[in-house]
C-alpha cells in the first residue's frame, strides 16, 4: 500500500500521524511510506530520521496523492483537492462535524475517524481520545504551575513555611486523572469533582479528595453512571446542588483545572463569573474545554477566551485549545501507535485495503464511503 503522511497545516498543530518508529514498522510490513518534507520537524522527527526508517521524503502533492493518507486533523478544502476519489483517509476527523463529513463524502474518500472507536478493551490500543487526553491533563498542570506565582508543594524553610497549593479538578476522565496524578507529584493538595460516582475510588487512589454530591433520585443515579465511559447530561436538580459544593471549593482553590466535555454537545459551564470573582487574586484556571463551550462562551467558564490567556477579576484564565500539540513529540509517538494499531484492522497481510464487515471498531470509525456519510 502507498501510504502518505502530510504536514499538518491547522493553526497550532505540531503533531504528526507517523513517526520514524511506526514508519519503520509499516515499511517492514511491505508498505511504501511517503512523508512530506518537514512533516515531523515540530514533533522532533527529522526528514533524516524518516529516511533512515525507510520512508521516502516527498512534496505535499506526493503525500496527498497516495492510496492511504494518514493525518492528525481533518483536511481543509485545499488538501481535499489533492486527494483522488477512492483515497482512504485515517485521522481525527471529528465525527460530529456533519458538514466536514459531507465534504469528505463529496470528495469520494473512504474515511475513518479514530475518535469514534468504541471504549472497549479491544480498542484501547487505538483510543486516540485517551492517549491525547492523558498528555493534555499533564500539560494543563504544568501550564498552571507556570502561571501560578507561588509554589505547588509545602516548604518549611528558615524564612518560614510555604503552604501547599490547593488544586481543584473538575471532570475526572483520562485528562482529569492525569491532572490529579501530576499535581500530586508536584506536592499540591487536590480535590476533584465528577458526575460519575464510579470515579471516586480512582480519585482517592491517586491521593485526591472526591467532592461528593449525594444523589436524591433514581434518575440522577442512572444518569451519573454514564454510557460507554462517557458522562451523560445530569438532571438540573443534581447540577444545582453540585454547583453549590463546587463553588465552595473553587473559592478556596489556588488552581482550578476544568476538563468537562460531553461528546457531540457543547461543554457544560462549570465555573461561573461569580465563582471566578470569589477566587483569590493570583489564582489560575486552566480551561481544557476552551473553544468548545455553548453559544456565547468558550469553555467550562464563560470568561475563557479560546486560544488566549487572560486575567479576569484578578484570576489568570488559560484557554489553550490544543494542549497535546504543546507536547508534540510524545503526543505524536502515542498517536502514531494508535494509528498503526488501527491499520492492522484494515490492511490485510498481503498489504491490500479491506473493510471487515464484522469488525465493530472498523464499523464505528467508518465515516464516509462511496460518496455517502455512513455515520447516522
Amino acid at each position: 500500500m502507498l501510504i502518505g503522511v502530510p504536514l499538518e497545516t491547522a493553526a497550532g498543530e505540531t503533531r504528526v500521524s507517523v513517526t520514524a518508529e511506526t514508519a519503520k514498522k509499516l515499511k517492514a510490513q511491505g508498505h511504501t511510506v511517503r512523508v512530506q518534507s518537514g512533516a515531523g520537524v515540530a514533533a522532533s522527527v527529522t526528514d533524516a530520521a524518516y529516511a533512515a526508517a525507510g520512508a521516502e521524503i516527498v512534496d505535499r502533492a506526493g503525500a496527498f496523492g497516495c492510496e492511504l493518507v494518514l493525518k492528525v486533523r481533518g483536511p481543509d478544502a485545499d488538501e481535499l483537492s489533492l486527494m483522488k476519489p477512492g483515497t482512504v483517509l485515517v485521522g481525527m476527523l471529528n465525527p460530529f462535524d456533519r458538514d466536514g463529513l459531507a465534504r469528505l463524502a463529496a470528495a469520494g474518500l473512504t474515511s475513518f475517524a479514530l475518535e469514534a472507536a468504541p471504549r472497549t478493551t479491544r480498542a484501547q490500543s487505538m483510543d486516540v481520545l485517551s492517549s491525547q487526553a492523558n498528555i493534555a491533563g499533564y500539560k494543563a498542570v504544568m501550564i498552571a504551575a507556570n502561571a501560578y506565582q507561588r509554589l505547588f508543594p509545602m516548604l518549611m524553610t528558615a524564612a518560614g513555611t510555604i503552604k501547599a497549593a490547593r488544586v481543584v479538578i473538575l471532570g475526572v476522565g483520562v485528562a482529569g486523572l492525569q491532572a490529579i496524578a501530576t499535581a500530586k507529584r508536584l506536592g499540591a493538595v487536590i480535590e476533584a469533582s465528577d458526575v460519575r460516582p464510579s470515579v471516586k475510588e480512582q480519585v482517592e487512589s491517586l491521593g485526591a479528595k472526591f467532592i461528593d454530591v449525594p444523589y436524591e433520585t433514581a434518575e440522577e443515579r442512572e444518569a451519573a453512571e454514564g454510557v460507554g465511559g462517557y458522562a451523560r447530561p445530569m438532571p438540573q436538580s443534581w447540577l444545582d446542588r453540585q454547583k453549590v459544593e463546587v463553588a465552595k471549593r473553587v473559592a478556596q482553590a489556588d488552581v482550578v483545572i476544568s476538563t468537562a466535555l460531553i461528546p457531540g454537545r457543547p461543554a457544560p459551564v462549570l465555573i461561573t463569573e461569580d465563582m471566578v470573582k470569589s477566587m483569590k487574586p493570583g489564582s489560575v484556571i486552566v480551561d481544557m474545554a476552551a473553544g468548545r463551550g455553548p453559544a456565547g462562551t468558550d469553555g467550562n467558564c464563560p470568561l475563557t477566551e479560546a486560544g488566549k490567556t487572560v486575567v479576569k477579576h484578578g484570576v489568570t484564565i488559560v484557554g489553550e485549545t490544543n494542549l497535546p500539540a504543546l507536547v508534540a513529540a510524545d503526543a505524536s509517538a502515542l498517536y502514531a501507535r494508535n494509528v498503526l494499531d488501527f491499520l492492522k484492522l484494515v490492511l490485510s497481510k498481503d498489504g491490500t485495503f479491506q473493510i471487515p464487515a464484522d469488525d465493530d471498531i472498523v464499523a464505528a470509525c467508518l465515516m464516509t464511503q462511496g460518496g455517502q456519510v455512513k455515520r447516522s
